[in-house]
């Protein structure tokens, strides 16, 4: 391809020797790479105004003060992560495509949801604190897997991983998304608007739906209410799609309700701090964890792969995967 007809790669989120060779070897002779951290101040726009695709982490921070304006002519911006609720989009051209890393870590979050489903289950952290106090409670039924339903609201990366592991396992596999059309074989799909049956119908509940307008506050004290109560929720989305105060007034009042907990209301990467305005932790039916079922050993790498594949895609002038719906760029 002749120089004058090679797109441009523009990245601007911070890289390591490591990350640019994972980026360098993906990319191939598709396009020229331009680094934003070797490019001088007073070179910057020129740099961002050649832009074919740019590679994001955060815009508020890759972008200075005014640069938003020079992308309207970028075929796309394609973020590393999966979850972009946090980043102002809506600051970003309107008519340039976006791109979240839709299911880049759907494998090690898959995992995390099996951990939990069997801890909660099993009984495993309960029986664990009452053999600390000294009660040997042996014969205490716990349940299986095997012939469970378990619901997947959010039937993108995740919720097809997660439901590889658990179909495994020998559950049955409900699951809702937008088009209410599977990806993956399932024993029933449905759209949002049935969200009711989903609730209803399921052991265990996992949560892979990205948060949005729509999706915030979900699933409230109605939402939990209409749940089996035994049933074991799993959060690994984002917090705010469950109404904090309204989980935690229902596992006080249902013992056997469990919640297993990795994505948290206030967390220190999408708004600086970690705090809880509800005990959670000092519940015996909650299984907490600090939303690291992404943050598996060598797999960084994995992800950025899969970013910049998509990326590679809008550069070859095919589709890019996991566009983000201009009505959900406007939190």
């Amino acid at each position: 391809m002749p120089a004058e007809m090679t797109p441009t790669l523009v990245v601007m989120l911070k890289t390591d020797a490591a990350r640019r060779a994972v980026i360098d070897s993906t990319i191939g002779s598709t396009a020229r790479v331009i680094y934003l951290a070797d490019v001088l101040s007073e070179e910057r726009a020129a740099a961002l105004a050649q832009a074919s695709v740019l590679l994001a982490y955060n815009t508020a921070e890759d972008l200075q003060p005014g640069e938003a304006s020079l992308l309207g002519g970028v075929r796309l911006i394609q973020f590393i992560t999966a979850g972009v609720d946090y980043i102002p989009l809506a600051n970003l051209p309107a008519e340039v495509p976006i791109a979240s890393n839709g299911g880049a870590y759907a494998e090690p979050m898959a995992e995390h949801a099996l951990a939990m489903a069997l801890a909660a289950l099993k009984r495993l952290f309960v029986e664990h604190a009452k053999l600390a106090a000294g009660t040997f409670d042996q014969f205490r039924g716990n349940r299986m897997l095997a012939g469970s339903v378990c619901g997947i609201l959010g039937f993108g990366g995740i919720g097809v991983a997660t439901a590889r592991l658990m179909r495994a396992s020998g559950a049955r596999i409900h699951a809702i998304n937008r088009s209410g059309a599977p990806s993956e074989p399932v024993d029933w799909i449905g759209r949002t608007r049935e969200l009711d049956r989903l609730l209803t119908d399921s052991d265990i509940l996992v949560l892979s739906l990205p948060l949005t307008a729509t999706t915030k506050g979900l699933l409230a004290q109605r939402e939990l209410a209409l749940m089996k109560r035994d049933a074991i929720l799993i959060n690994l989305a984002r917090g705010e799609i469950v109404d904090e105060a309204a989980l935690f007034r229902h596992l006080q009042a249902t013992a056997e309700f469990t919640a297993c907990i990795d994505a948290w209301w206030t967390e220190p990467v999408r708004h600086g701090r970690f705090a809880m305005d509800h005990p959670f932790t000092s519940l015996p039916n909650v299984i907490a964890s600090p939303h690291n079922s992404a943050s598996v050993i060598g797999w960084r790498d994995v992800a950025l792969r899969r970013a910049v594949e998509n990326a590679r895609r809008a550069l070859e002038g095919g589709e890019p995967r996991h566009l983000v719906a201009l009505t959900d760029r406007m939190m």
